[in-house]
């Protein structure tokens, strides 16, 4: 009798396991962004540039997705300028430059830096492109400007793409 108690609630873990992994999968990128509280900054520039509803669609997108702390690199007057209705296009150019079309998982991404000999170009859904390298064991992605940002947490996927977090926003042309 005892055996088939723990059989029973072996078998209920492992339904609401299987169900919560399940909702994981369902998901957008947009919402994991959301659910996540390293990701405010983000989410705010999102929905000030009017991107959440095309990150929440079909997909799948690739986001290297800045943290907080990224954000916190820009002085407080530039970003909070940057929010500002009137400058949503800028914007909005920065926040594509952060995603690319597919799913780039992190085996993917090194397998396109070690097929390259070192640095991989992505090109991001604003038309311009990433190069991305592996340095000190680390994907470091390096912009138009030459800035560089390491990814510190990857393959957070989502019902419509990945999200690989990141330390440093990228900045296009």
């Amino acid at each position: 009798m005892k055996s088939l108690k723990y059989v029973i609630a072996g078998m209920i873990c492992a339904i609401l396991i299987g169900n919560q992994v399940q909702a994981m999968g369902e998901k957008t990128i947009v919402d994991i962004a959301v659910g996540s509280k390293n990701h405010t900054t983000l989410v705010a520039a999102l929905k000030a540039a009017d991107l959440v509803t095309t990150l929440s669609g079909k997909g799948p997108f690739t986001v290297f997705a800045p943290s907080n702390a990224a954000f916190d690199k820009i002085p407080a007057d530039s970003l909070a300028n940057l929010l500002k209705p009137e400058n949503k296009a800028t914007l909005s150019g920065i926040l594509t430059y952060h995603v690319v079309a597919g799913n780039i998982d992190a085996a993917t991404l090194t397998g396109l830096i070690k097929k390259a000999k070192g640095t991989a170009v992505v090109k991001t859904v604003n038309g311009q492109e990433l190069k991305a390298s592996i340095e000190n064991g680390k994907v470091v992605l390096t912009d138009a400007k030459g800035g560089k940002a390491t990814v510190t947490a990857a393959d957070l996927k989502g019902s419509n793409g990945i999200i690989h977090v990141i330390d440093g926003v990228l900045m296009p042309k």
